[in-house]
């Protein structure tokens, strides 16, 4: 794969580094207008409570291992079973980051970064939380996400948590992975044995990164979730079953995020440089210059790369910045917020306490896209109003690994949003 540089750095091009402590935010619905009807799905939750435990409840030092693999790479957490008697819905923290809060991360190589996190209104064992994370996605190809490639990074980020830790063996395991509904068959195929032969892991759960975002943002609430990085998905739930808007992927969908906003903002420096209606010459110097040379230059380099996806979401942040004095980006801007708010009410329950999260690296580009989304979110879902939510994807896998161990309320199973290949009551603690 051939690489660029960057006319400020001379490194080569890296896809964006969205925020580790991703934004998030939620937004409370006092009554929503449409109702959705779906197939009853198996639900497991607080009926649930001995088989999930095994027969008994949490014990002192147990730990849960939490994984979230997206565009941007993998991140592992390592989290101390909290009590059962916490709060139900709330996701343990694994970070100390405020929200929109700018953080990078090291890539992988060897033994993986590890640090202790602290916690933010969150139950005191997720102060102990250990977390690492990798630049390098997993890739996916022609039978789906590769299960070997995931392994190749997720086995020594676990065991070096692990020994950090001192603990011989994770008490539970859940993976939130982009593509996983859809892409997910291999991995629902080989991790189960591989997990259960190289870490000792009973208990699993496979997720959608959807599902693990909403579990981050609103707990076992029933509302919806938006989440938005590279790409962007839309789920809601009434705790029965389960909606999805978008996630289509940069060719088909994921209208409103990084890649659709890079993309456009993109198009208009390519309108502007031919002379076109609809181009921005703001758009088009900024392109110039993050991507190292003449605007025609450009599809050479962007073409042959397999990651275009997150090559177009890098320039989402430029379009951002100029968005407070240039038309044609704050346009781009309130097209992507309507496109996000008309997911977020094609999804959302028409329950009066239905609850809808955004959560993402996106949303940290702040007020430019934040302002005309509250205003449509305002329009679709009348009654709205932004309240903080719980945690982010990572966070959502920490808490979906926890109620595994603890018979704590889970989110609609259905197979491939969130499959549960494991049986814990077939399996000794």
């Amino acid at each position: 794969m051939g690489g660029w540089s960057t006319a400020r750095s001379g490194r080569p091009f890296e896809p964006p580094e969205w925020p580790v402590a991703a934004p998030v935010w939620s937004v409370e619905v006092r009554s929503v207008r449409s109702g959705r009807a779906g197939a009853e799905d198996a639900q497991v939750g607080t009926g649930d409570e001995e088989r999930l435990a095994g027969g008994g409840g949490a014990t002192a030092r147990r730990w849960v291992l939490g994984v979230d693999s997206g565009g941007s790479g993998l991140r592992v957490a390592l989290a101390p079973v909290r009590d059962a008697d916490g709060p139900a819905d709330s996701a343990p923290s694994v970070r100390t980051e405020q929200p929109y809060a700018r953080t990078e991360y090291s890539g992988h190589t060897g033994s993986p970064p590890t640090e202790y996190s602290g916690h933010t209104g969150s139950p005191p064992a997720a102060a102990e939380s250990l977390t690492t994370a990798s630049r390098t996605p997993v890739r996916t190809g022609e039978q789906g996400i590769q299960a070997a490639h995931l392994l190749e990074q997720l086995l020594p980020m676990a065991r070096e948590l692990l020994d950090r830790a001192g603990a011989d063996r994770p008490a539970a395991l859940a993976i939130g992975a982009a593509g996983m509904a859809t892409l997910g068959d291999e991995l629902r195929a080989v991790l189960p044995g591989a997990l259960e032969r190289e870490l000792g892991v009973r208990r699993l759960a496979l997720a959608a990164d959807a599902v693990t975002a909403y579990a981050g943002a609103l707990g076992s609430r029933r509302g919806a979730v938006v989440a938005a990085g590279t790409g962007l998905i839309a789920l809601g739930t009434d705790l029965v079953s389960w909606r999805r808007a978008d996630g289509w992927g940069h060719l088909l969908g994921d209208c409103g995020g990084g890649a659709w906003i890079g993309r456009a903002g993109l198009e208009a420096a390519f309108r502007a440089y031919d002379g076109r209606d609809g181009g921005s010459e703001a758009l088009r110097a900024r392109a110039e210059v993050c991507f190292d040379g003449p605007l025609p230059e450009l599809p050479g380099k962007l073409y042959p790369r397999s990651d275009r996806p997150a090559v177009l979401a890098s320039f989402a942040p430029e379009v951002g910045r100029c968005a407070s004095h240039d038309p044609v980006a704050a346009g781009i801007l309130r097209e992507a917020a309507r496109n996000i708010a008309q997911a977020a009410a094609a999804v959302c329950p028409r329950e009066a306490d239905a609850a809808v999260g955004l959560t993402g690296g996106l949303f940290g580009m702040g007020e430019p896209l934040l302002v005309p989304l509250e205003e449509e979110l305002e329009r679709l879902i009348p009654g709205a109003r932004p309240v903080p939510a719980a945690g982010d994807p990572l966070d959502g896998a920490v808490m979906i690994a926890t109620a595994l161990c603890i018979g704590g309320p889970l989110l609609p199973a259905d197979g491939r949003l969130l499959s549960l290949p494991k049986s814990p009551d077939d399996q000794p603690n």
